[in-house]
């Protein structure tokens, strides 16, 4: 879950006379509307009230306060600091920006012409160069920045104050200050605003040459949260555009921080008071009120637009987590652990309800297959490892939503078993991979006429789990079992096998860190071995399998508990079979 809700989910606030908000979250596709779904605008509240709430009489309501929504527009203030400066009142009186800080301006955004601009231009003036000529202007990631450049706005000589520069930075949530190599330390008490919440503040080692870089530090109000994504200790950056996006979502970040701050809190408070205020005081009335009169002329004159219906299973494509009860099977412990199973557009998870950690995480593009039942489920992932769950009591019902949310989230499919015959000279007839990817198969032969085909992959052989057998291993058990059952994956449809399609997860403003980041003390999430804090293939804490790493010719961390296991039904080591 993050902090940003899609515009297409809307949001339906009930405001209490306790000031309590209760929210909930339908999908545009879900709603009977006779709006066209997926516009900007949303969907009309009336029609999704309506639709919630059908009892509610919407003529005894009116919009008191909107929700706010999550701004994409910022304006951020920049503060120019030369060597041997500190105050505010020495960053605003320096006229022009030195070749370092033209530098560090080139690196974060375009310089734009203001006069005829017709983008995001933060109450600079756009047609008669009242604000200055030009100004600094960039997008990341569906948000516009413009940023108050101090050298950029105009200056006015023998005026110590430089109003025209501190009326936009002094409104400006979040400043940035730029120092030169030999600037003094900067304190936020030199700054004198009432509305500036946090500073970031980067410094710039060794500029205008090939080995310039840059430290970044952040100063924040008291009452305003820690947001990410975090600064590593100790590190600098190179001028790159991995900086750039860094440095970017701080800042969208840290505003967004700010409006949580007591201050903000306080305000949106009081004008909610007052309008709940006015709504007790003016829109309520004891008097019966008919809405169906005998001539609605409206009604007469218009023709009501035909509401389309809402699409079933709608949900099942949204992009955030569906959550289910579950029980994972812990192979090791030969017991089960209560779980939560969630599965977003990215990601597939399990926490362990008892010790509230996520014991299991992986792309859903690492997600090859599944073997669903009545009431439980194996999930494949990787190269053919593991886990297995079971619907909670009385919640059958659910292993199907389950394996319609994989397929929609996934490129994997539903397993196959298949009993392969042997031919007169006891031969299977078909060739498979060390990976269990089949090879090749002899056409018209008994694995052909079974369905097997180039391109399957075998996940299990005689209740064997093909990923803990060795390539010799898993030819020894196909030539010497009497009776050969496997589990298989069908290939795609071009043939080639179902193979792990992830890369690194998304690192966006909203989510400073995602399954398979660093802590704040350095130690990784979960267990697979080599994985930095910018993301991971996935992969379990103790207590649920192999890392997806191993998959990947990574070294993994293994731990015997809800993962593949490399036993048959009867607990025993493969090699114990008869």
């Amino acid at each position: 879950p993050g902090q940003v809700l899609s515009p297409y989910w809307p949001q339906l606030p009930h405001p209490k006379s306790q000031l309590v908000t209760l929210r909930g979250s339908i999908l545009e596709d879900a709603t009977p509307t006779a709006t066209k779904h997926g516009t900007g605008r949303g969907l009309p509240l009336k029609d999704a009230l309506e639709y919630v709430i059908p009892e509610l009489n919407i003529h005894c309501l009116r919009l008191a306060m909107n929700t706010p929504k999550l701004c994409r527009k910022h304006k951020v203030g920049i503060l120019y600091c030369k060597a041997g400066q500190s105050s505010e009142e020495e960053m605003y009186n320096n006229e022009e920006a030195g070749p370092a800080f033209e530098e560090f301006l080139s690196v974060l955004g375009d310089k734009v012409c203001l006069k005829g601009f017709n983008r995001y231009a933060a109450q600079l003036d756009v047609k008669t160069d009242s604000t200055g000529t030009h100004s600094l202007y960039t997008t990341y990631q569906e948000y516009e920045l413009m940023f108050h450049v101090s050298t950029m706005l105009p200056y006015t000589p023998n005026n110590r104050q430089q109003l025209l520069r501190k009326r936009h930075i002094g409104n400006d949530i979040v400043t940035i200050i730029f120092q030169e190599p030999g600037a003094l330390p900067f304190t936020p008490q030199n700054i004198r605003s009432h509305f500036q919440h946090v500073f970031i503040i980067v410094r710039v080692h060794n500029p205008c040459t090939d080995a310039v870089c840059y430290s970044v530090a952040v100063s924040r109000s008291k009452d305003a949260p820690p947001f990410g994504p975090p600064i590593p200790n100790g590190v600098t950056f190179r001028k790159s555009d991995v900086f750039r996006d860094f440095l970017l979502a701080k800042v969208i970040n840290a505003e967004h921080a700010a409006h949580k701050s007591d201050k903000f809190h306080t305000m949106a408070t009081r004008t909610r008071q007052e309008y709940l205020k006015d709504l007790a005081e003016n829109c309520v009335t004891n008097t019966p009120i008919d809405s169906t009169g005998k001539f609605n002329l409206i009604s007469l004159t218009s023709k009501k637009k035909e509401k389309t219906k809402a699409r079933a299973g709608a949900e099942q494509h949204s992009t955030g987590a569906i959550a289910w009860r579950v029980a994972a099977q812990d192979f090791a412990q030969g017991v089960e652990i209560e779980c939560i199973l969630g599965i977003s557009n990215e990601f597939i998870v399990l926490l362990d309800l008892r010790t509230k950690e996520v014991v299991f995480n992986c792309f859903c593009g690492d997600v090859i297959g599944w073997t669903p039942d009545s009431s439980t489920l194996k999930i494949f992932y990787g190269r053919g490892d593991h886990i297995s769950i079971r619907a909670s009591e009385g919640s059958p019902e659910d292993i199907r939503e389950i394996v319609q949310r994989l397929k929609v989230m996934t490129s994997g499919c539903e397993t196959v078993d298949m009993t392969l015959r042997r031919n007169g000279l006891g031969q299977l007839g078909f060739h498979v991979k060390y990976d269990g990817t089949v090879a090749e198969v002899e056409d018209y032969g008994f694995a052909w006429q079974a369905g097997l085909r180039q391109g399957s992959r075998l996940v299990e052989i005689c209740k064997v789990a093909v990923v803990t057998l060795t390539h010799d291993q898993m030819i020894d058990l196909l030539r010497t079992s009497v009776t050969v059952k496997v589990v298989i994956i069908p290939p795609l449809e071009d043939g080639t096998p179902r193979r792990t399609s992830a890369g690194k997860g998304p690192w966006s403003p909203d989510h400073s860190r995602h399954p398979g980041a660093s802590s704040a003390e350095g130690k990784p999430r979960v267990t697979a071995a080599g994985e930095g804090p910018e993301g991971a293939h996935g992969g379990t804490n103790p207590g649920l399998g192999r890392a997806l790493a191993q998959s990947r010719g990574e070294e993994a961390t293994i731990h015997p508990a809800i993962r593949t296991p490399g036993y048959n039904t009867r607990g025993l080591p493969w090699r114990s079979l008869p």
